[in-house]
């Protein structure tokens, strides 16, 4: 009796399927990104709900000191939404290329090591 009761104790806990943890990801992810649509959480009488931070030192500045005057200028004038819209998405671009580029490299070369001690 005392044998089946360590054969018990010994045995791993049951593994989750693969699919059931995938799906439970998805679902989290698509919760998590439609919250924001359904609860507008920011005050809707603001012109911008998401104001950078330029906008809001610039509004503190004015506060303190009203006569400052600005000792630098932007190289590059204003740019139109598109433009600053495609800057960012090149930006976005190029720094997830740089990261699936690391982690590839990172996972070919410890993939490389296991096969050559096999």
């Amino acid at each position: 009796m005392t044998a089946s009761v360590n054969d018990e104790q010994s045995r791993p806990a049951p593994k989750r399927s693969g699919a059931g943890v995938t799906f439970g990801i998805i679902v989290l992810v698509i919760v998590i990104a439609a919250f924001p649509m359904f609860f507008n959480l920011g005050d809707p009488n603001e012109e911008e709900p998401f104001g950078g931070a330029d906008g809001a030192a610039t509004e503190v500045i004015e506060e303190g000191n009203p006569d400052y005057e600005p000792w630098f200028e932007p190289i590059i004038g204003e740019l139109p939404g598109e433009v600053e819209s495609g800057i960012f998405a090149l930006q976005a671009g190029l720094g997830a290329g740089v990261l699936g580029y690391a982690l590839g490299f990172y996972r070919g070369r410890d993939k490389g090591r296991g096969e050559t001690r096999a």
